[in-house]
């Protein structure tokens, strides 16, 4: 059965949910990472952080608690959880070049199987920059890409990036529609698949050649 884009980002985003952990500090990118913020089970405490200037994001903002003096990096309206704490750029990075960050999912380009990537510059469109993506990569204990696993049919997890790189031998994880794939120094070690696919199907839309877990297993998704 195929998945439409809401279920499929939101499986992405579920999944990375259940990397996070009691205490962590994380940093959730814009787009679909943000996303993560509304799959995090009641009983895990977490501190959520955004790089504008915020520690203890409660989640998305619907119609009903809209501040909009209240944002998260992407201009997204977002909630603060009790206790949280407002602070300027400098102070935000500070945390995040500190390394206070445990974990910074965020978006990709392409991502190969050194762990290098490219998430800031689109091909023909201009762009202002990378933003913290470097340094949120860079100073974060462990980098979570989550990210459909192709871009209108072509590869996004390669050989070798072929655009400007935001960071080299940064990644650690990637979540997709498709599995999860861990970066190990042999390459990208495909851990888990989604019940929707075969892993000849995952490979097919994998430049890269994946290693296959042994004990390979397959997500339970949620019922939605």
């Amino acid at each position: 059965m195929a998945l439409d884009k809401h279920q499929i980002r939101r499986n992405i985003a579920w999944r990375v949910a259940q990397e996070l952990n009691d205490g962590d500090v994380v940093n959730l990118g814009i787009g679909m990472p943000s996303l993560v913020a509304n799959e995090i089970d009641c009983d895990i405490e977490l501190i959520l952080q955004s790089e504008n200037g915020l520690l203890g994001i409660a989640g998305l903002a619907d119609i009903t608690n809209t501040d909009p003096d209240l944002v998260n990096a992407g201009g997204q309206p977002i909630t603060a959880a009790a206790g949280a704490s407002y602070f300027n750029s400098a102070d935000s990075f500070a945390i995040i070049r500190g390394g206070h960050v445990d974990v910074t999912v965020l978006g990709a380009l392409q991502v190969d199987e050194q762990g290098n990537l490219a998430n800031w510059i689109i091909p023909g469109k201009m762009v202002p920059g990378m933003g913290g993506a470097m340094d949120l990569v860079v100073g974060a204990k462990k980098v979570i890409v989550s990210m459909e696993h192709t871009a209108k049919g072509k590869h996004k997890l390669l050989n070798h990036c072929t655009l400007p790189l935001t960071a080299t031998h940064q990644v650690d994880m990637i979540i997709t529609e498709m599995g999860v794939i861990e970066i190990t120094p042999e390459g990208m070690l495909l851990t888990e698949i989604a019940p929707e696919y075969t892993v000849e199907e995952v490979q097919q839309a994998t430049e890269a050649t994946l290693i296959i877990a042994d004990d390979l297993k397959v997500i339970a998704f949620p019922k939605q």
